[in-house]
């Protein structure tokens, strides 16, 4: 049995108080928020959990293995280093951190120490990426061509971070989920619409070396909200509705053939392809609960996790590097530059 703490009890870490409490090879021993009225909401729902106001006193608690931050951004860095140096594997909100620098420094504590460090990109886990993640490995797609993501709603306005940094992280780590290469460049522009705010709209475009394309549209300022991406490989393409109640993943068997004109032999026409449409069966299970068994199967089997710190520093680099070009307007922003600097 693992014991975990809980760091943070705002919006998210009820979610991970549940999940983690409904394994059976967890138990949750402790939760920690600065706020009192935060502690009273955790304790009317957790009876028996041992609250306190500060991180340090779960990190000195010897019957604690890990510790789950859901916390500000801001915070995870220092949170999260003093978690791994007093022993405890951890469990960190996404975005990993504010600064790739910062991301580099926990992934080398925990590679010191032989910690478990989870980046909590709960989209990986989802039975959708899971089934998309599952046909592009098999090459059922074929080439792929391109990723087209529409993440867009009327949503809350923030003084902290951009649209970039709440919204399109989702597709990034999708992205570096799905494809086996890394992108060589990436461009964005963005804008604000709200007097003091950071950017709350924005358009990113991902290059890489085969050919593949991805184009992502956020926007805090949208009357409806939307979830859409659209997968084109050469053989087979796929819509992906996450505000689908069921068939979330539809493959369609349709694209286009080039062959050579009869009359001119060099000459190339395009021939439609238009096959049938199917919804792969989906397993129905929260995404946040398979994310929790992952977290301790790797810690009982010291592996490494699918949304590990690597994962979370790649994110984040592509993060920093769309703010860079969006500060310029939409210049290309070379990545393997970056890699080399760093």
């Amino acid at each position: 049995m693992i014991g975990v703490g809980v760091i943070g009890y705002g919006y998210w870490g009820p979610n991970l108080v549940r999940c983690l409490s409904e394994l059976g090879t967890a138990q949750v021993k402790a939760i920690s928020d600065r706020r009192p009225d935060a502690l009273a909401r955790a304790g009317a729902r957790n009876p028996g959990v041992r609250l306190c106001e500060n991180y340090l006193d779960v990190l000195k608690d010897l019957s604690i293995d890990a510790v789950a931050i859901a916390t500000p951004v801001e915070t995870h860095f220092e949170l999260a280093m003093a978690a791994l140096r007093t022993g405890k594997h951890v469990w960190l909100e996404k975005p990993m951190c504010r600064t790739s620098a910062e991301a580099y420094r926990l992934i080398d504590e925990a590679e010191r120490t032989g910690l478990t460090l989870l980046v909590d990109h709960t989209f990986i886990y989802t039975p959708a990426v899971r089934k998309i993640a599952e046909l592009v490995a098999a090459g059922a797609l074929g080439q792929f061509y391109y990723y087209d993501s529409t993440r867009v709603n009327l949503g809350l306005f923030r003084h902290d971070t951009n649209v970039i940094w709440d919204l399109a992280v989702h597709d990034f780590s999708i992205l570096d989920h799905l494809l086996a290469e890394r992108p060589i460049a990436i461009s964005a522009n963005g804008a604000s619409h709200v007097r003091g705010t950071p950017e709350s709209m924005a358009f990113v475009t991902i290059f890489y070396g085969s050919g593949t394309i991805a184009h992502l549209n956020v926007n805090w300022l949208a009357p409806v909200k939307v979830r859409q991406t659209l997968i084109g490989g050469s053989r087979k393409m796929i819509v992906y509705d996450d505000l689908e109640p069921s068939e979330k993943v539809k493959v369609y068997d349709k694209g286009v053939v080039l062959s050579p004109a009869r009359e001119q032999l060099y000459q190339m026409m395009v021939e439609y392809r238009a096959g049938d449409m199917w919804a792969p069966h989906l397993v129905v299970k929260e995404a946040l609960q398979t994310e929790a068994q992952h977290f301790v199967d790797c810690i009982e089997d010291k592996a490494k996790p699918i949304t590990g710190g690597s994962m979370g520093l790649r994110v984040i680099e592509l993060m920093e590097a769309a703010v860079r070009s969006m500060r310029e307007r939409g210049h290309p922003t070379e990545l393997e530059a970056l890699r080399k600097a760093s």
